[in-house]
């Protein structure tokens, strides 16, 4: 994989598989605007996974946001597989969530749309990244340190 936007103090990484990675970058715009901090991350490849770059993720922001236009399953299972397999969820500090084209039927539509019904737009990553980030306490510093 490889990073692809990396500001201080980050506290949202998207980790992108395949094209969605524009879309991520979008989201990351509007959130900044925001000023929320996001690490963009690029898998470039579902197998093999670059564990060292998926660790590093999940250790150094408090959301992880995967993204993929594959379905239930796939290539966001496989990450929260490798985080629960080597233990890096189990001090709670990170929330991870998983963005996949839904498990049901989608009726044809302009890409966009479908995109955009599925969540996989920046809009629908925006919204997924503010529900999941935890409110923040008056004097709480961006970053996570991990004993």
């Amino acid at each position: 994989g490889r990073i692809v936007r990396a500001p201080e103090g980050a506290r949202v990484a998207l980790l992108a598989l395949g094209t969605r990675l524009s879309e991520a970058l979008k989201a990351a715009d509007l959130l900044e605007a925001e000023g929320i901090a996001v690490t963009v991350a690029d898998a470039r490849f579902a197998k093999p996974l670059d564990a060292a770059m998926i660790l590093d993720l999940a250790a150094n922001h408090e959301v992880l946001v995967t993204l993929e236009e594959g379905s239930v399953g796939g290539f966001g299972a496989m990450v929260l597989h490798l985080l629960a397999e080597r233990g890096a969820l189990d001090a709670g500090r990170v929330r991870v969530r998983t963005l996949t084209l839904p498990d049901s039927y989608q009726d044809h539509n302009a890409p966009d749309a479908m995109y955009a019904e599925a969540g996989l737009d920046a809009a629908g990553i925006l919204n997924t990244v503010k529900a999941a980030l935890p409110e923040r306490k008056a004097g709480q510093s961006g970053r996570l340190r991990l004993a």
